[in-house]
């Protein structure tokens, strides 16, 4: 039997595949629990695959693919730390690829970077430096990436246990689980609420899965976020200022939005969580924060519009990782017949812990991921290490602990990942493939020469 080049390298390339998907470990909450976070989109406040039109301020740090257009003064980091700075891509809290427009840019703290900037602009780094180079972020890459695990979050089933309630103009999430809670709702039942409340136990991580291709706060006059307190045993309007749990609910809290090419914010409303949303448009509005990051194709706003400094601190589910001890999931090369070139990563059956995974796309860039979420402002918990993968970090009211300050930095910038299992019994997997498929041909031609 002849075996052709190309199903041999198809066997390799399904194991080198899903080896691709693990990171050094790092840490996990629990053995054999995978952990994922944003990638490079975790360490900044706006990470946006087009253009970014807005002022006055971004607390964190913003990264742009394309055109930047700061007016009326437009400060940069404000709020980071400095083992933050020094886990951004060349401490860059900065970063703009295109041109960058504005009379006066100012990055409080960290370096920035712009591939041009506009005749008159000025842009100033207060403890760093600023310079025109290129990009240290693959935008390209990393938002294919973001779109796949999008997809796939938004593909796992909602939480046992876990739904959306409305009455009249409230609507109420409630999840009882103490790791990760996921939730469904329609676009148009999110937006026809004019508070939105979330009852989950501090510490879990949850996941708001938003259907459909618009969403726009404003249409019902969304006012409030309410988070449930378990030490007050009542809901507390989210702001800047006060929060549940001194902020270990809204750090751990992600709207993500696969489908939606347009995301509209009420100026009149602070929107608590960080927001995924690869496809879309989003709109700050006229005033009111987000408290958390925004991940989007392209951002504006207008007036007091800003970002605050939340990021997202939550550990997001992925594809089971064999434990050392585990047989690697790479199919035997069979001697007769066509050989198996597909592998397919089983998922966790974990109550509570869904199972979707995230496609990872190629990066030439690598990207860290920081390994606490803290800003320095109350309830954010403790400052990011600045090698470490994974969960952007713990606030100081969850159980978890920080990730390890030896943890390596995502390679290849692949969405970040923690956990038990180990890269080798996959490398030795596709090993195993490669050689039983080599053999298999010397078999084959040795065969042929005795006939002849």
């Amino acid at each position: 039997m002849r075996i052709s080049t190309s199903a041999a390298a198809l066997a390799v390339g399904g194991s080198l595949a899903l080896a691709g998907l693990i990171a050094p470990a790092a840490h996990a909450a629990d053995p054999g629990q995978e952990c994922r976070s944003l990638g490079v989109a975790n360490l900044y406040g706006e990470f946006i695959e087009g253009d970014d039109t807005h002022t006055p301020d971004a607390e964190g740090a913003v990264a742009v693919g394309g055109n930047a257009y700061f007016g009326g003064g437009f400060s940069v980091g404000q709020e980071l730390t400095a083992a933050e700075v020094d886990a951004l891509p060349g401490k860059n809290a900065l970063v703009v690829a295109g041109k960058l427009n504005g009379g006066n840019t100012q990055v409080m703290k960290g370096n920035g970077v712009y591939g041009s900037k506009a005749d008159g602009a000025v842009v100033q780094a207060h403890r760093g430096t600023v310079a025109q180079g290129a990009s240290p972020i693959d935008f390209k890459a990393e938002f294919a990436k973001l779109r796949a695990a999008s997809t796939a979050l938004a593909a796992a089933p909602q939480t046992a246990g876990a739904g959306a309630q409305a009455e009249g103009a409230k609507l109420t999430f409630t999840g009882g689980d103490a790791k990760y809670n996921s939730f469904t709702v329609d676009a148009a039942k999110l937006q026809g609420a004019k508070d939105v409340y979330l009852k989950v136990p501090a510490g879990s991580v949850t996941v708001v899965n938003v259907t459909g291709g618009s969403y726009d706060m404003a249409a019902a006059g969304t006012t409030g976020f309410h988070l449930w307190g378990e030490g007050k045993a009542s809901f507390v309007l989210d702001d800047k200022n006060q929060s549940a749990a001194g902020g270990a609910v809204r750090a751990k809290l992600l709207w993500n939005f696969p489908t939606a090419t347009k995301v509209v914010k009420n100026g009149a409303a602070a929107w608590a969580g960080t927001v995924l949303a690869p496809n879309a448009a989003f709109d700050l509005g006229s005033g009111g924060p987000v408290n958390g990051s925004v991940i989007a194709a392209s951002l504006t706003g207008k007036g007091g519009a800003e970002t605050h400094h939340y990021p997202f601190a939550g550990c997001l589910p992925g594809v089971v990782v064999p434990t050392p001890s585990a047989t690697p999931t790479v199919p035997p090369v069979v001697p007769s017949g066509t050989p198996s070139a597909s592998i397919t990563p089983t998922t966790p059956t974990t109550p509570g812990t869904p199972g979707a995974s995230a496609t990872p796309g190629t990066s030439a860039s690598p990207s860290a991921t920081p390994s606490a979420s803290g800003s320095g402002k109350p309830g954010t918990g403790a400052s990011a290490s600045p090698s470490a993968t994974g969960s952007a970090g713990v606030p100081a009211a969850s159980a978890a602990p920080s990730a390890s300050p030896s943890a390596q930095a995502n390679a290849g910038g692949n969405l970040a990942h923690t956990g038990s299992g180990p890269v080798v019994p996959l490398a030795i997997g596709g090993a195993v493939v490669l050689a039983a498929g080599g053999a298999i041909v010397v078999a084959t031609r040795r065969r042929a020469a005795r006939k002849a």
